[in-house]
């Protein structure tokens, strides 16, 4: 599970780039066998926050209700009128793809060091040797209950001082995702009767992940996965999906898509907040 990629050795890390340098045709390590394809849309209407930010006690009973039903059958739903600034989602998108799009050997600075969450890896090529993912990714931690801006603090010590606008954005981004997580799980209580303060006090004094993913293009995409089938351990995750799309959730026994909806933000309950949701009522 731990070996490294056979193409590139893990010292010197792992890049898209090198993939076809180093082998002819599709690299079996990033094949999926018996992949199936999604075979219905996931019918969903999604939840206005407006009301709810504006203390509509109405329109919030409404919100709760419909992300009830969502988690009661799949644990997903999309949000709307949710208060993020599409100027600060649109800046953080161009800062992503500016990294992504930088030398390997400069993203590689950021390499994710074995045993941490944060940092740069290309297709998780330092854990697995199989059924790679084709994706890259650059992780990093927030939390707010410091004076240090965290995020900023990252870019500047990873990256150098030319990315301290990048830390900046994502600064930013990351305090826009925080303020919106905590009104999702006041919107988790009320939807169970509890105290609709209650998940927001207990996660006050957590912490964050950012992950910024790019699927780079791929000759033969029938063969392989952009992320595989898995299950979110945290209590919650924000996800910004592009108008590319290729989301997909098994419920119901089948695959489901879940299609970009313009200026939307999908919401997953994970793992973590299931299993204290269930100790909880009981």
């Amino acid at each position: 599970m731990d070996s490294p990629l056979k193409f590139q050795e893990q010292s010197k890390g792992f890049s898209f780039e090198s993939v076809f340098d180093k082998q002819a045709g599709f690299p079996k390590e990033f094949l999926w066998p018996d992949l199936v394809s999604a075979q219905q849309e996931l019918s969903e209407p999604p939840v206005d926050l407006e009301g709810f930010f504006k203390g509509d006690d109405e329109a919030t009973k409404q919100a709760a209700n419909i992300i009830k039903d969502a988690c009661l059958s799949h644990g997903f739903f999309q949000v709307i009128n949710h208060g993020v600034d599409p100027d600060i989602i649109r800046d953080a998108e161009n800062y992503m793809d500016h990294f992504f799009m930088l030398p390997a050997p400069e993203k590689l600075k950021a390499r994710r060091k074995p045993g941490s969450l944060c940092g740069y890896s290309g297709a998780h090529a330092d854990r697995y040797a199989s059924k790679l993912p084709w994706k890259e990714t650059l992780s990093f931690r927030y939390h707010e209950n410091s004076s240090d801006p965290v995020v900023l603090d990252f870019f500047k010590s990873i990256l150098g001082k030319d990315f301290e606008e990048t830390g900046m954005i994502y600064q930013k981004y990351c305090e826009a995702m925080m303020d919106l997580s905590f009104a999702i799980l006041e919107l988790l209580a009320i939807s169970l009767g509890v105290d609709r303060k209650i998940y927001r006090k207990f996660f006050e004094d957590g912490y964050s992940i950012l992950r910024c993913n790019l699927y780079p293009p791929c000759q033969e995409p029938g063969n392989t996965l952009g992320t595989g089938p898995h299950c979110d351990s945290n209590s919650i995750t924000i996800l910004h999906q592009d108008q590319v799309g290729g989301l997909e959730i098994f419920t119901d026994s089948v695959w489901q898509t879940i299609p970009p909806l313009k200026g939307a933000l999908i919401i997953n309950i994970g793992d973590t907040f299931t299993v204290g949701r269930r100790l909880y009522i009981l």
